[in-house]
Protein backbone atom coordinates (compact mmCIF):
# COMPACT_ATOMS: atom_id res chain seq x y z
CA UNK A 1 0.00 0.00 0.00
CA UNK A 2 2.00 2.97 -1.35
CA UNK A 3 1.11 6.20 -0.14
CA UNK A 4 0.45 9.13 -2.30
CA UNK A 5 2.61 12.44 -1.83
CA UNK A 6 -0.84 14.44 -0.68
CA UNK A 7 -1.24 11.17 2.02
CA UNK A 8 2.49 11.83 3.08
CA UNK A 9 1.79 15.18 4.13
CA UNK A 10 -1.43 14.42 5.66
CA UNK A 11 0.31 11.56 7.58
CA UNK A 12 3.66 13.54 8.40
CA UNK A 13 3.24 13.74 12.03
CA UNK A 14 2.56 9.76 12.14
CA UNK A 15 5.09 8.96 9.63
CA UNK A 16 7.61 10.68 11.88
CA UNK A 17 7.20 9.19 14.50
CA UNK A 18 10.03 6.03 15.45
CA UNK A 19 6.97 3.04 16.44
CA UNK A 20 4.89 4.37 13.17
CA UNK A 21 6.98 5.66 10.17
CA UNK A 22 5.77 4.96 6.69
CA UNK A 23 5.49 1.12 7.14
CA UNK A 24 3.01 1.51 9.94
CA UNK A 25 0.89 4.13 7.82
CA UNK A 26 0.94 1.72 4.98
CA UNK A 27 0.00 -0.50 7.36
CA UNK A 28 -3.05 1.84 8.28
CA UNK A 29 -3.87 2.31 4.93
CA UNK A 30 -4.18 -1.84 4.06
CA UNK A 31 -6.37 -2.06 7.03
CA UNK A 32 -10.04 -2.79 7.11
CA UNK A 33 -11.71 -2.34 10.66
CA UNK A 34 -15.60 -2.66 11.20
CA UNK A 35 -16.85 -0.11 13.87
CA UNK A 36 -19.99 -1.77 15.46
CA UNK A 37 -22.43 0.97 16.50
CA UNK A 38 -22.37 4.75 15.02
CA UNK A 39 -23.31 6.51 18.22
CA UNK A 40 -21.59 7.52 21.38
CA UNK A 41 -18.44 5.22 21.43
CA UNK A 42 -18.64 4.57 17.74
CA UNK A 43 -18.76 8.48 16.41
CA UNK A 44 -14.59 9.19 18.22
CA UNK A 45 -13.76 6.08 16.80
CA UNK A 46 -14.20 6.42 13.53
CA UNK A 47 -13.37 10.17 13.13
CA UNK A 48 -10.25 9.39 14.50
CA UNK A 49 -9.46 6.07 12.44
CA UNK A 50 -10.48 8.09 9.37
CA UNK A 51 -8.61 11.06 10.43
CA UNK A 52 -5.43 8.17 11.27
CA UNK A 53 -5.92 7.17 7.50
CA UNK A 54 -7.33 3.48 8.05
CA UNK A 55 -8.04 2.32 4.64
CA UNK A 56 -11.51 0.89 4.66
CA UNK A 57 -14.27 1.05 7.74
CA UNK A 58 -17.02 -0.59 7.87
CA UNK A 59 -19.51 0.84 9.75
CA UNK A 60 -22.60 -1.21 11.53
CA UNK A 61 -25.37 0.59 12.74
CA UNK A 62 -29.71 0.56 11.98
CA UNK A 63 -30.61 3.27 13.64
CA UNK A 64 -31.30 7.26 12.91
CA UNK A 65 -30.16 10.15 14.08
CA UNK A 66 -32.20 11.94 16.93
CA UNK A 67 -31.93 15.32 18.56
CA UNK A 68 -30.93 13.67 21.92
CA UNK A 69 -27.88 12.00 20.58
CA UNK A 70 -26.19 15.27 19.64
CA UNK A 71 -25.25 15.59 23.05
CA UNK A 72 -22.56 12.93 23.00
CA UNK A 73 -22.75 11.45 19.23
CA UNK A 74 -20.60 14.41 17.73
CA UNK A 75 -20.03 12.93 14.73
CA UNK A 76 -23.32 13.75 13.69
CA UNK A 77 -24.98 17.01 13.46
CA UNK A 78 -28.67 19.05 13.88
CA UNK A 79 -29.09 18.66 9.57
CA UNK A 80 -28.57 14.87 10.23
CA UNK A 81 -31.74 14.51 12.38
CA UNK A 82 -33.65 11.84 11.19
CA UNK A 83 -30.55 10.45 8.87
CA UNK A 84 -29.32 7.28 9.21
CA UNK A 85 -26.29 7.21 11.77
CA UNK A 86 -24.53 5.14 8.93
CA UNK A 87 -24.90 7.04 6.07
CA UNK A 88 -24.47 10.52 8.63
CA UNK A 89 -21.54 8.86 9.51
CA UNK A 90 -20.08 8.28 6.11
CA UNK A 91 -20.49 11.84 4.89
CA UNK A 92 -18.52 12.60 8.09
CA UNK A 93 -15.64 10.57 6.83
CA UNK A 94 -15.53 11.73 3.57
CA UNK A 95 -15.26 15.42 4.90
CA UNK A 96 -12.55 14.23 7.52
CA UNK A 97 -10.65 11.81 4.76
CA UNK A 98 -11.56 11.29 0.88
CA UNK A 99 -8.75 8.71 1.57
CA UNK A 100 -10.75 6.40 3.52
CA UNK A 101 -13.14 4.17 1.86
CA UNK A 102 -16.39 3.60 3.73
CA UNK A 103 -18.84 0.66 3.91
CA UNK A 104 -21.89 0.92 5.45
CA UNK A 105 -23.82 -1.78 6.92
CA UNK A 106 -27.62 -0.68 7.91
CA UNK A 107 -28.78 -3.59 9.73
CA UNK A 108 -28.72 -4.84 13.48
CA UNK A 109 -26.33 -7.09 14.15
CA UNK A 110 -27.52 -10.76 14.65
CA UNK A 111 -26.99 -14.55 14.91
CA UNK A 112 -27.73 -14.76 10.94
CA UNK A 113 -25.38 -11.76 9.60
CA UNK A 114 -22.40 -11.15 11.97
CA UNK A 115 -20.45 -14.10 10.64
CA UNK A 116 -20.12 -12.41 7.46
CA UNK A 117 -19.95 -8.88 8.85
CA UNK A 118 -17.14 -9.39 11.56
CA UNK A 119 -15.34 -11.79 8.80
CA UNK A 120 -14.68 -9.36 6.62
CA UNK A 121 -12.50 -7.20 8.36
CA UNK A 122 -9.21 -7.62 9.94
CA UNK A 123 -10.37 -5.97 13.60
CA UNK A 124 -13.60 -4.72 15.28
CA UNK A 125 -14.37 -1.76 17.62
CA UNK A 126 -17.41 -2.12 19.52
CA UNK A 127 -19.27 0.49 20.50
CA UNK A 128 -22.48 -0.91 21.10
CA UNK A 129 -25.09 0.09 23.83
CA UNK A 130 -26.94 -3.04 24.68
CA UNK A 131 -25.19 -6.58 26.30
CA UNK A 132 -26.49 -8.69 23.39
CA UNK A 133 -24.58 -7.61 21.19
CA UNK A 134 -21.67 -6.85 23.09
CA UNK A 135 -21.63 -10.70 23.84
CA UNK A 136 -22.57 -11.76 19.65
CA UNK A 137 -19.71 -9.36 18.82
CA UNK A 138 -17.47 -10.91 21.25
CA UNK A 139 -18.32 -14.19 20.64
CA UNK A 140 -18.33 -14.40 16.53
CA UNK A 141 -15.01 -12.16 17.00
CA UNK A 142 -13.19 -15.21 18.59
CA UNK A 143 -14.48 -17.87 16.45
CA UNK A 144 -13.23 -15.62 13.36
CA UNK A 145 -9.70 -14.82 15.38
CA UNK A 146 -10.36 -11.21 14.82
CA UNK A 147 -9.25 -8.93 17.28
CA UNK A 148 -11.72 -7.05 18.98
CA UNK A 149 -11.24 -3.73 21.04
CA UNK A 150 -14.96 -3.10 23.35
CA UNK A 151 -15.61 -0.26 25.74
CA UNK A 152 -18.90 0.59 27.73
CA UNK A 153 -19.79 3.71 29.68
CA UNK A 154 -22.25 4.19 32.05
CA UNK A 155 -23.04 7.96 33.80
CA UNK A 156 -19.94 8.66 34.71
CA UNK A 157 -17.77 5.27 34.29
CA UNK A 158 -16.66 3.67 31.53
CA UNK A 159 -14.42 0.83 30.89
CA UNK A 160 -12.04 -0.87 27.51
CA UNK A 161 -10.36 -3.92 26.71
CA UNK A 162 -8.48 -5.81 23.73
CA UNK A 163 -9.77 -9.34 23.10
CA UNK A 164 -7.52 -11.76 21.15
CA UNK A 165 -8.60 -15.65 22.83
CA UNK A 166 -7.22 -17.59 19.98
CA UNK A 167 -3.79 -16.45 21.04
CA UNK A 168 -1.58 -17.38 23.94
CA UNK A 169 -0.40 -15.15 26.17
CA UNK A 170 3.17 -14.57 27.99
CA UNK A 171 2.24 -17.10 30.61
CA UNK A 172 1.38 -19.84 28.01
CA UNK A 173 -2.19 -19.92 28.80
CA UNK A 174 -4.71 -18.68 26.13
CA UNK A 175 -5.73 -15.32 26.88
CA UNK A 176 -9.14 -14.44 28.07
CA UNK A 177 -12.37 -14.39 26.35
CA UNK A 178 -15.14 -11.50 26.98
CA UNK A 179 -17.13 -14.36 28.63
CA UNK A 180 -13.98 -15.06 31.23
CA UNK A 181 -14.48 -11.16 32.43
CA UNK A 182 -18.18 -11.49 32.18
CA UNK A 183 -19.75 -14.82 32.16
CA UNK A 184 -23.04 -14.29 31.94
CA UNK A 185 -25.02 -11.04 30.63
CA UNK A 186 -27.31 -9.15 33.57
CA UNK A 187 -31.11 -9.79 33.87
CA UNK A 188 -32.99 -7.23 31.87
CA UNK A 189 -34.12 -4.20 33.41
CA UNK A 190 -31.20 -4.63 36.49
CA UNK A 191 -28.92 -1.83 34.88
CA UNK A 192 -30.77 1.25 33.40
CA UNK A 193 -29.92 2.04 30.15
CA UNK A 194 -28.16 5.28 29.13
CA UNK A 195 -32.22 7.08 28.36
CA UNK A 196 -33.08 5.95 31.92
CA UNK A 197 -29.79 6.82 33.77
CA UNK A 198 -28.16 10.19 31.68
CA UNK A 199 -24.89 9.76 30.79
CA UNK A 200 -22.02 12.61 30.79
CA UNK A 201 -21.63 13.23 26.69
CA UNK A 202 -17.64 13.80 27.23
CA UNK A 203 -17.19 10.01 28.65
CA UNK A 204 -18.41 8.37 25.53
CA UNK A 205 -15.42 10.99 23.66
CA UNK A 206 -12.72 9.34 26.21
CA UNK A 207 -13.53 6.28 26.02
CA UNK A 208 -14.10 6.13 21.90
CA UNK A 209 -11.27 7.63 21.68
CA UNK A 210 -8.84 5.08 24.15
CA UNK A 211 -10.68 2.88 21.59
CA UNK A 212 -9.57 4.26 18.87
CA UNK A 213 -6.18 4.50 20.06
CA UNK A 214 -5.96 0.65 20.72
CA UNK A 215 -6.85 -0.10 17.17
CA UNK A 216 -4.53 1.92 15.85
CA UNK A 217 -1.85 0.25 18.18
CA UNK A 218 -2.92 -3.38 17.61
CA UNK A 219 -2.89 -2.73 13.31
CA UNK A 220 0.85 -0.81 13.47
CA UNK A 221 1.91 -3.14 16.16
CA UNK A 222 2.53 -0.17 18.83
CA UNK A 223 3.72 -0.80 22.54
CA UNK A 224 1.37 -2.98 25.08
CA UNK A 225 -2.42 -3.91 24.05
CA UNK A 226 -5.24 -4.48 27.05
CA UNK A 227 -4.96 -8.50 26.43
CA UNK A 228 -5.89 -9.53 29.83
CA UNK A 229 -6.05 -6.06 31.14
CA UNK A 230 -9.73 -4.48 31.90
CA UNK A 231 -8.95 -0.23 31.87
CA UNK A 232 -11.41 1.67 34.04
CA UNK A 233 -12.03 5.39 33.95
CA UNK A 234 -13.93 7.33 37.06
CA UNK A 235 -14.92 10.99 35.06
CA UNK A 236 -15.92 12.27 38.55
CA UNK A 237 -12.57 11.55 40.37
CA UNK A 238 -10.44 11.56 36.81
CA UNK A 239 -8.76 8.89 37.67
CA UNK A 240 -7.69 5.48 35.60
CA UNK A 241 -7.62 1.77 37.43
CA UNK A 242 -6.51 -1.57 35.60
CA UNK A 243 -7.65 -4.78 36.46
CA UNK A 244 -5.75 -7.72 35.10
CA UNK A 245 -7.87 -10.49 34.29
CA UNK A 246 -7.26 -14.50 33.09
CA UNK A 247 -8.74 -17.16 30.81
CA UNK A 248 -11.30 -19.23 32.37
CA UNK A 249 -11.07 -22.78 30.81
CA UNK A 250 -15.02 -23.09 32.70
CA UNK A 251 -16.05 -20.41 29.95
CA UNK A 252 -18.95 -20.97 28.39
CA UNK A 253 -18.04 -20.11 24.88
CA UNK A 254 -15.20 -22.45 24.55
CA UNK A 255 -15.17 -24.85 27.32
CA UNK A 256 -11.29 -25.64 26.28
CA UNK A 257 -8.52 -23.64 25.21
CA UNK A 258 -8.94 -22.13 22.24
CA UNK A 259 -5.51 -22.98 21.47
CA UNK A 260 -6.00 -26.21 21.91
Amino acid sequence: MDLSSEEIERYARHIVLADVGGPGQQKLKAARVLVVGAGGLGAPVIQYLAAAGVGTLGIVDNDSVSLSNLQRQVIHDTEAVGAAKVASAAMAVQRINPNVVVETHPVRLDDDNAADLIGGYDIVADGSDNFATRYLVSDQCCRSQKPLVTATVSQFDGSITTLKPWLDGPDGRPNPTWRCLFPEAPPDGLLPTCAQAGILGALTGVLGTLQALEVIKEIAGIGEGLVGRLLLFDARAARFETIRYAWNPANPLTGTSPAA
